[in-house]
């Protein structure tokens, strides 16, 4: 892929002058085709695939679909998970690049952590797509592909805004807002989203923080986020509001921006006392298995599903046009600046999940069987 490189800097200085965003592409050099087996079905290309953490659900799923569509292309492929630790796939991605990865798929953990390693990928030339998450601070990122995250967040606060009644009127009512982690991209286009539907709202008083914990603009969304996206700290955190500001009340909504920070809120909830009647509306995202099983059991309210099935069909896609030469097809030229070059991305579409929809989305779709969720 002597040429890869260039070709990808030269058209990524000039993706803003496309277009329509719908079925654009950025070109690749032909010659890269040579350099890299013959094309797809070439078990002589290896693909390195470096995903966050085993811990969290959907990691395993994606980086398990992924390798199999792959595989089933003919690629060779390394796949690796980093326990959510930045100098661990810091290590794992150098590895890729020294054993003659051809293409690397990274879902990072830092997204700014990551620049001197893709450095090193850069003077191999080998194309980067940022999985889910995008890389910043460095323009050795040639591809994107997501789900529109902004979306994400405006989905889960129209949720609460029409179960609500918010828009005809009605409240106040409490509520505790969370963001995802810091150091993850994605987070402020989740809390972005749903923050500038429900901050009107806020600033009307038909929605109350008891806790304060109400960021002023968007901006501010680090102050209430959640490293890691862990699930025991949000856990903690929200046993602490509920301590705190909450012994003559009740909470009426919380805004979760993903699934494992609402399985932790909903145990400081259980273990505070809180019975099904008088539970909170509670968002989330991911449409991970406990969390699908608490929304059957009345302790979840919604969760927004990103069917990371179609994302690894993308980015498969995209690894074969990358090898063979082709236009890897993007959608978004505009959105995505990492701080150095705005990143050519794909966007899938998400989808609003509830009790009511379980069935017909989840399970008829084959994403989880009814005995998996006790259907």
């Amino acid at each position: 892929m002597t040429s890869l490189r260039k070709t990808v800097a030269a058209l990524a200085g000039s993706a803003l002058l496309f277009g329509a965003l719908a079925g654009c592409s950025s070109e690749r050099d032909s010659d890269s085709a040579s350099t890299s087996g013959s094309g797809s079905g070439s078990d002589s290309t290896t693909i390195g695939i470096a995903m966050p953490t085993k811990s969290l659900e959907r990691w395993n799923k994606d980086g398990a679909h992924l390798e199999e569509l792959l595989k089933k292309e003919g690629y060779t492929t390394t796949l690796q998970y980093a326990d959510n630790k930045v100098d661990t796939q810091i290590t794992q991605v150098q590895n890729m690049i020294n054993d003659g990865a051809d293409v690397l798929v990274i879902a990072s953990i830092n997204g700014t952590a990551l620049g001197p390693v893709l450095e090193a990928a850069a003077a191999k030339d080998i194309p980067v797509i940022a999985y889910d998450r995008l890389i910043n601070d460095s323009p050795n990122v040639d591809y994107y592909a997501t789900f529109d995250n902004e979306l994400v967040g405006t989905l889960q606060g129209q949720f609460i805004e029409e179960q609500l009644g918010l828009a005809d009127g009605a409240g106040p009512f409490n509520l505790e807002p969370f963001a995802g982690s810091p150091d993850d991209n994605n987070a402020k286009f989740f809390f972005k989203g749903a923050w500038d539907v429900l901050q009107p709202y806020v600033a009307s008083g038909q929605l109350v923080v008891p806790s304060g914990k109400a960021p002023a603009t968007v901006e501010d969304w680090t102050t209430i986020g959640v490293q890691g996206w862990e699930s025991a700290t949000a856990q903690s955190e929200m046993e602490n509001r509920l301590n705190s500001f909450y012994t003559d009340k009740k909470v009426d909504v919380v805004l979760s921006p993903n699934d494992s920070l609402a399985l932790g809120i909903e145990q400081a909830l259980t273990s505070g006392g809180y019975a099904t009647e008088e539970w909170p509306l509670i968002t989330g995202q991911d449409a991970d298995e406990p969390n699908v099983k608490n929304m059957i059991a009345g302790m979840q309210s919604m969760t927004v599903w990103k069917d990371t099935r179609t994302l690894g069909d993308q980015v498969a896609t995209m690894v074969t046009q990358i090898v063979n030469g082709e236009d890897v097809t993007v959608n978004d030229e505009e959105t995505y600046d990492n701080g150095v070059k705005v990143v050519p991305s794909f966007l899938l579409p998400p989808q609003v999940v509830t009790p009511d929809t379980i069935e017909s989305m989840l399970v008829e779709s084959e994403f989880y069987t009814a005995d998996q969720l006790g259907l």
